[in-house]
């Protein structure tokens, strides 16, 4: 006989849209722009939004406004804002914006290729960074528990990811951080470029938790060739309550493609779509905590502000709750006139 899964009673969704989502977007939305879409975020019941990036504005134009969004973000009971830096001085500006959730998150690439294309620097330039980004943080008063491995599934250059290559760089993050008294606490694995499948995500997921049992993990998903939704599910049978997602299905990694059109790679398009994501959560009787209908609002208003369609399902045909409430009323209706 075989045993039903146990998902979690709820799952905690962090919005990367106005970030991630808006960073590979041919148009750059204005300031006003940006925080309308984010009101209509956080009204939907978001408490966890990545809003901006500090980082070089000739390198992501599309982020080159972020001091001044998050200047203009609203006051919010319970709101957590994100940004995302590369170096010590977006560190700085991120702190002293005193907008922004700090976090003392390390990250580390699976992908030789992928890492250098990203930021001219390889994996091993990258563990020779750590020690000062362990002192940085502490020098800020944050404590560095945490990491974000990208491309954790498969790189568009390198091929497949195997699970043991990617234990083997948290084993050596977490050696790292213990010899600077520190520990790893939360775990972001991120599939950058859409190659994950639901038995990899099992894997991997279960390999880190047979490692390192206490270690949160939160997993970064894109739907490029359309599986987002089963990796996440295959997530939540593993008992991962934290995801990334994307208004409307927005973003993807504009350093993931390479070649022509029709002999190359595209970017990889497309975080996992966040009414969707919430949609099925609540299908399958697994709290969110946000508004589907308000949601499919944002998505709707994405869609008018980058000026072209987006992917989501759920923003096209509708929510399954709204559809049974109204054909609840109709029979309702029927009966009274019986």
């Amino acid at each position: 006989m075989t045993t039903a899964p146990t998902y979690p009673r709820s799952v905690h969704i962090i919005e990367v849209g106005p970030r991630d989502g808006l960073q590979i977007e041919p148009k750059v939305l204005t300031v006003a722009e940006k925080i309308e879409l984010i009101g209509a975020l956080a009204a939907a019941g978001l408490r966890e939004i990545e809003v901006g990036s500090f980082v070089k504005p000739d390198a992501v134009p599309q982020m080159a406004n972020s001091p001044e969004v998050i200047a203009a973000l609203p006051e919010i009971a319970g709101m957590t804002w994100r940004a995302l830096w590369l170096n010590t001085r977006g560190l700085e500006l991120a702190r002293a914006s005193r907008r922004i959730a700090m976090e003392g998150r390390l990250t580390i690439t699976a992908s030789e290729t992928f890492i250098r294309r990203n930021t001219n620097r390889g994996i091993e330039d990258a563990f020779a960074d750590m020690p000062r980004w362990i002192e940085a943080y502490r020098a800020a008063g944050m404590v560095p528990d945490s990491l974000g491995v990208m491309a954790a599934f498969g790189c568009n250059f390198e091929g497949d990811v195997p699970v043991e290559h990617v234990i083997g760089l948290i084993a050596r993050t977490d050696r790292l951080l213990l010899e600077n008294g520190s520990r790893l606490a939360a775990l972001r694995l991120a599939d950058t470029m859409g190659w994950a499948n639901p038995l990899h995500v099992r894997r991997l997921v279960g390999a880190v938790r047979e490692r390192w049992p206490e270690v949160e993990i939160k997993l970064h998903l894109h739907d490029t060739r359309g599986a987002a939704l089963a990796n996440a599910v295959a997530a939540l049978e593993m008992g991962v309550r934290q995801f990334d997602a994307a208004i409307g299905g927005l973003g993807g990694c504009p350093f993931a493609g390479f070649g022509s059109a029709s002999g190359g790679v595209p970017p990889a398009v497309g975080n996992v779509c966040t009414e969707d994501l919430v949609a099925l959560c609540e299908e399958m009787g697994i709290e969110t905590g946000l508004d589907l209908d308000k949601l499919v609002e944002a998505a709707q208003l994405a869609e008018r502000l980058v000026g072209h369609a987006l992917p989501g399902k759920v923003m096209k045909g509708g929510s399954l709750a709204r559809l049974r409430r109204r054909a609840q009323s109709a029979t309702a209706t029927a009966a009274a006139r019986c």
